[in-house]
């Protein structure tokens, strides 16, 4: 038997889905549910419980949403989801505090991606509030998919359908875009999208947009575009224009998830997103998979 070759490792071996049983947390779920389906890795729900009321009926039902996508047989047993070659745990903290309950919870279980939704309107949810959150990222340096409420997505809760044909990737000198780059084309091919577009956006003077390296992916192309202006809302301006599906961009490491409010590019580009954020950290797990690739 040949020893594993670098390629063979999966770029995404565990995944954390925080939830508040809320609707925008459904619809999180189900993309999660999907990255873990095609990375075939463990996938772990988190609730934290500040009445210390939360019982395992609440979570939403994983098997339901797998039989609901045709993947698994109605009235299937528990034992059937592992054969889909996924792992699936459900953890109940029982803590007032429910950021520092999840860094706790990192602080022990590293985990590759986090997926969970965003609020976009003001600091309520749950996982928003306060410092934590920066010392989380900068501890651990996880990949993080946000999915804002308020929308569906790119993946149907109701069949689990794909639908991304537009990924825009902003481009600046630092923190370099290429990890973002190199996650976006192996996002589309991973999910077997057959054709679309990804736009490289530089925001900026013309002529000074960064070289990056431009995966081939068939059925793909790439578009590059410089525009000038306020470099927040002329990408989310470029979102809306492009209706893109996604935005993928790679941060520093200094903040991540949710970049502590402290006003980083991909933090206030979070609270305005039409559509799923995708933020990859330039020194996470999942770049120097991509690396070794």
């Amino acid at each position: 038997m040949r020893a594993p070759e670098a390629r063979d490792k999966p770029v995404i071996e565990s995944i954390l889905h925080p939830s508040d049983f809320s609707e925008g947390s459904e619809v999180a779920l189900a993309h999660a549910l999907k990255v873990a389906l095609i990375a075939r890795s463990e996938l772990t729900l988190v609730h934290v419980s500040p009445d210390m009321t939360a019982e395992w009926s609440d979570f939403p039902g994983v098997r339901q949403t797998l039989e609901r996508w045709g993947l698994l047989p109605p009235n299937s047993p528990r034992a059937a989801v592992p054969k889909l070659g996924i792992d699936v745990a459900k953890v109940i903290a029982r803590d007032r505090d429910p950021v520092s309950s999840v860094h706790r919870y990192l602080e022990d279980h590293p985990v590759d991606l986090i997926v969970l939704a965003s609020h976009q309107r003001d600091d309520s949810a749950l996982w928003s509030r306060g410092s934590v959150a920066e010392s989380v990222a900068r501890k651990g340096g996880q990949a993080t998919l946000y999915v804002p409420y308020g929308g569906e997505g790119f993946v149907s809760r109701r069949d689990g359908a794909v639908t991304l044909e537009r990924i825009l990737v902003p481009v600046a000198p630092r923190p370099r875009a290429q990890p973002g780059l190199a996650a976006a084309a192996r996002l589309v091919t991973r999910l077997e999208r057959p054709m679309g577009t990804f736009t490289l956006l530089h925001v900026g003077a013309p002529g000074n947009m960064p070289v990056v390296n431009r995966p081939s992916v068939p059925g793909w192309q790439w578009e590059a575009v410089t525009k000038q202006g306020e470099v927040i809302d002329t990408i989310i301006d470029t979102a809306v224009t492009t209706k893109a599906d996604l935005i993928v961009m790679t941060t520093d490491g200094r903040n991540g998830f949710l970049d502590a409010l402290r006003g980083s590019h991909s933090e206030r580009i979070l609270r305005r997103t039409p559509c799923p954020l995708l933020v990859i950290p330039e020194q996470s797990a999942i770049d120097q998979a991509l690396k070794d690739d």
